[in-house]
């Protein structure tokens, strides 16, 4: 099973030395474990034919992007957004009874310095 699983989850073998990190790495390893069982015990009376790593590859076409919108005052608007899912992973989302969260709230980045005021702060320094 754990063959399959880190093969599934593209891990590879990690050495560690010291005795935390050692089971930091197995509680992930196991945590990984109980999500690819419960995935699979999820697929299996909603969509049958489908495996864990098909599942994982439509959520993969998920993707996040930062739109970053300039303002007059210098600073900057950023809209954090992930793609609206395709068809079959609507579809697959609705059968798993899933929904993804709302958009992120936009967040206001403080102005960014000109480069002329960086050198002139630089050579203050």
């Amino acid at each position: 099973m754990f063959k399959e699983i880190k093969h599934d989850l593209a891990i590879r073998p990690i050495f560690h030395q010291l005795e935390q990190r050692i089971e930091v790495h197995i509680f992930v390893a196991f945590l990984a474990y109980c999500l690819q069982v419960t995935l699979k015990a999820r697929l299996k009376p909603l969509a049958g034919g489908l495996t864990p790593r098909q599942a994982l590859d439509k959520f993969k076409a998920v993707q996040m992007v930062d739109v970053h919108i300039p303002t007059q005052d210098g600073r900057e608007l950023i809209l954090p957004r992930y793609m609206q899912p395709v068809a079959d992973l609507r579809m697959l989302l609705q059968q798993l009874h899933l929904q993804l969260p709302a958009q992120p709230p936009p967040r206001i980045a403080p102005a960014q310095l000109s480069s002329a005021t960086k050198a002139a702060e630089t050579a203050a320094v």
